[in-house]
């Protein structure tokens, strides 16, 4: 009994009071479906017991299963209200994480992410930021020292070494003169590529259908899906090419019609698009003159013919008798006609 049992555990440990009504455990085989939960989060001291059974439920789940509180409420009898409250609570010490994602396809989901032991998830992303910063700062190279100031004093020009004579019988040849340096052209800068300049509207007054425009494009494509940032980006291009007369369709048509099988910027196409095919505005209409409207019809006095006149009296015939014989068969027949038909009438 004097020696130390190693294989005992401690009394004190988890700081449990144990007492002869505890706990009796009957421990079994376990089959291959378990999930080990450690005992930082089944006695935490903070969270409540829903939070921790959801805990431990959330991580005997599979990957990808879905863990929203609707889907919740329908597994437990708590409300969802409960259920929320024990979510957060999870939240707040860091054993779950929910964050905001775009799918391939333009939607947004949330995606929860679980963690068995936040502190050695914290430790470990610790451990490996110091590592890349470790590893950064040894690839770089030191910053290079400045160079020394030059004297303000002019140092003394070296004397010329005496000139050895040549053998007799034997001519050197006569120095070349220094080549100059070729001078190095400092390398140009690489241009970035030249986003298209969105156009813009003169006036606000299609801001409003031109913003209802962009939001309705996912009815034609769910790809389509745009933030309210991008829309506001967006909405005077669109404005530009409502002011210049084209229809809603025949943007809606210039915007979704061609769309690759790959879209992952569907805001960036959709500025290129309303960039690169602007339509040129339309032509200024130019003014129709005014045509006069012609005199009204008036009847002759004299042969009751109508003819058109700005006032009542007497046909062009009737006031130069001379020229009546010069007017078409068909014009004397029917004076003739019309003077019998009045006549019939006054006569009954």
């Amino acid at each position: 009994m004097a020696e130390q049992q190693f294989n005992a555990p401690a009394r004190a440990r988890y700081g449990v009071h144990r007492s002869p009504a505890g706990v009796r455990k009957v421990t079994e085989h376990q089959d291959p479906g378990y999930t080990i939960v450690g005992n930082h989060l089944t006695q935490h001291r903070s969270l409540s017991g829903l939070a921790i059974g959801l805990a431990a439920y959330i991580q005997s789940l599979p990957e990808g299963a879905p863990v929203d509180i609707r889907t919740l409420a329908k597994r437990f009898p708590e409300g969802r209200g409960r259920i929320a409250a024990a979510l957060r609570e999870l939240e707040a010490y860091g054993y779950l994480e929910r964050v905001r994602q775009r799918t391939d396809d333009g939607r947004m989901v949330t995606v929860t992410i679980s963690y068995n032991n936040p502190a050695a998830t914290r430790a470990r992303r610790v451990r490996e930021d110091a590592e890349q910063t470790k590893r950064r700062t040894a690839v770089e190279p030191p910053p290079a020292a400045p160079a020394p100031a030059p004297a303000s004093s002019p140092s003394p020009a070296p004397s010329p070494a005496p000139a050895l004579e040549p053998p007799h019988g034997r001519t050197e040849p006569a120095p070349r003169p220094p080549q100059p340096s070729p001078v190095r052209q400092p390398p140009q800068p690489s241009r970035a590529p030249r986003l298209p300049q969105l156009p813009q509207p003169a006036t606000r007054d299609h801001h409003t259908p031109a913003a209802a425009l962009l939001a309705s494009l996912r009815r034609d494509d769910p790809r389509l899906l745009l933030s309210v940032r991008d829309i506001h980006r967006l909405t005077p291009p669109v404005a530009a090419w409502l002011e210049r007369g084209a229809s809603p369709d025949a943007v809606r048509s210039a915007l979704t019609t061609g769309l690759p099988p790959t879209l992952r910027h569907p805001a960036a196409l959709l500025a290129h698009r309303l960039a690169e095919l602007l339509p040129p505005p339309l032509p200024a209409a130019t003014p129709s003159t005014p045509t006069a409207a012609p005199p009204p019809l008036q009847t002759c006095d004299g042969c009751e013919r109508a003819f058109r006149a700005p006032a009542p009296g007497r046909c062009r015939d009737c006031r130069q008798p001379g020229q009546r014989s010069r007017e078409p068969l068909s014009m004397k027949l029917s004076g003739k006609l019309s003077r019998r038909q009045v006549g019939g009438s006054s006569v009954t």
